[in-house]
């Protein structure tokens, strides 16, 4: 019979979720998210810095490396994969769960071309249909700002793709000759006076508008007058904060949706190696 200390570190997890402009990393204990990183995606790095800097991380937090019993990746970005995992091979040697095609996830998706569907999105959707049931539209407010539709029955059934907000904030002054750099901030009023909130108000501003129109369209083309809305993503919480469309903010809804699927692939497999999809 295992101790609870055994129990203990048997159930902590890595999750890292590799997006376009982060990657972002939580440490579960069971259910619990008692830690989470985040570092930039465009810099290039090597299996060792990867390695080193995800051990610093841990043990910063207390937390030693040897108690990891797993990882769980979702990535967007497929040339960062090589040197991630040959990472945590080295520095974790622990079992490895990359999401992608094969993978159990309770989610059946239901668009014209599923494998398009990015893994970062079905994470969500593995998330937001375990936490708040269906129907429920997630918007992540990312490098692109996607809504996620997924039904009663549990099926990602639709999937919308805009610029995200950082997006357009760079076209607007790298592509325009006296538009400054500026800092994404809601403005303390839409009747904008100079350029800098002129530049945040049609920002900001611009994507409530999208965001409460795309949500009312969905609602009455699906006809889903129950749909919840379920906001996540680095700027989510600023668009969240201005509309009454957006039921909650959910910051941690892709980390915790790593370790939901993590749960489901390791009572299919019960392994005590390697898990499926390294």
């Amino acid at each position: 019979m295992r101790t609870a200390h055994e129990k203990e570190e048997q159930s902590m997890i890595l999750t890292i979720d590799v997006g376009n402009t982060n990657i972002t990393c939580g440490i579960f204990e069971g259910e619990k998210l008692v830690s989470h990183y985040r570092m930039t995606t465009q810099m290039p790095r090597t299996s060792d810095e990867y390695g080193f800097f995800l051990r610093e991380m841990i043990s910063y937090r207390g937390i030693s490396h040897e108690k990891v019993e797993g990882v769980v990746i979702a990535s967007v970005v497929p040339n960062v994969m090589h040197s991630l995992q040959n990472a945590i091979r080295k520095y974790f040697g622990c079992r490895m769960l990359i999401v992608g095609t094969g993978t159990k996830t309770g989610i059946r998706v239901t668009t014209a071309h599923p494998a398009e569907v990015g893994a970062d999105r079905i994470v969500d959707a593995v998330a937001a249909f375990a936490r708040y049931g269906g129907p429920v539209m997630v918007i992540d407010f990312g490098t692109a700002t996607t809504y996620d539709l997924i039904t009663e029955e549990g099926e990602f059934s639709v999937g919308i793709t805009s610029p995200g907000i950082r997006m357009c904030a760079t076209a607007l002054w790298r592509d325009t000759a006296k538009l400054p750099e500026i800092e994404i901030e809601m403005p303390k009023s839409i009747l904008a006076r100079d350029t800098v909130s002129s530049m945040q108000a049609g920002l900001l501003y611009g994507c409530i508008g999208q965001t409460e129109y795309i949500i009312r369209r969905v609602r009455e083309e699906a006809g889903l007058a129950s749909m919840k809305v379920v906001a996540t993503g680095g700027l989510g919480r600023i668009i969240s904060d201005e509309t009454k469309a957006i039921d909650t903010y959910d910051p941690d809804l892709t980390l915790d949706g790593l370790r939901l699927i993590w749960e489901k692939n390791e009572k299919t497999t019960g392994k005590k190696g390697r898990a499926a999809g390294v």
